[in-house]
């Protein structure tokens, strides 16, 4: 179920997928920004096998990673155009092994704030029509207003 905001930027989809695609680190995985809503953001990262552990499964560092960018965004998506957003805080479950072909991260806002806002994080595996949930969480992002989103080069 998605949730039901109004965005305080009309061009928040925009500003999200800009973001996003700037984002060096989902590159090198080929994680891949499938659903923007007001509130609400998907990333889907196929399997390889370069970014498994030991057993084979998805390394929680990378599944942690799909995770607090879906949440983050999913925050980003409420705040005002003009503002920049930086996770300061997340709780994360492994609930089960990262096994399957597809990973999809997603980030819920459970509650939007003016600076601080709260997300509901998950990352399921797929295998087929075999879905399992291998990661919960919340994560506390803070809004950052008249902050450039792009990073200063120098």
């Amino acid at each position: 179920m998605t949730p039901n905001f109004q965005p305080r930027d009309p061009d928040f989809e925009a500003r999200v997928r800009s973001s996003f695609e700037r984002q060096r680190v989902m590159k090198t995985i080929g994680a891949e920004l499938t659903k923007v809503e007001a509130g609400w953001v998907e990333i889907e990262l196929p399997f390889r096998e370069d970014l498994t552990q030991q057993h084979g499964y998805l390394h929680a560092g990378i599944s942690t990673t799909i995770a607090d960018s879906a949440g983050g965004y999913a925050a980003y998506s409420l705040m005002p155009s003009g503002a920049s957003v930086l996770a300061v805080e997340f709780k994360i479950n492994l609930l089960n092994p990262a096994k399957g072909q597809l990973f999809r991260a997603r980030g819920r806002v459970a509650k939007p704030g003016r600076r601080l806002t709260i997300t509901e994080i998950e990352v399921d595996a797929i295998d087929g029509d075999n879905v399992i949930m291998c990661l919960m969480g919340l994560q506390t992002s803070m809004c950052l207003p008249g902050e450039s989103d792009t990073p200063e080069r120098g």
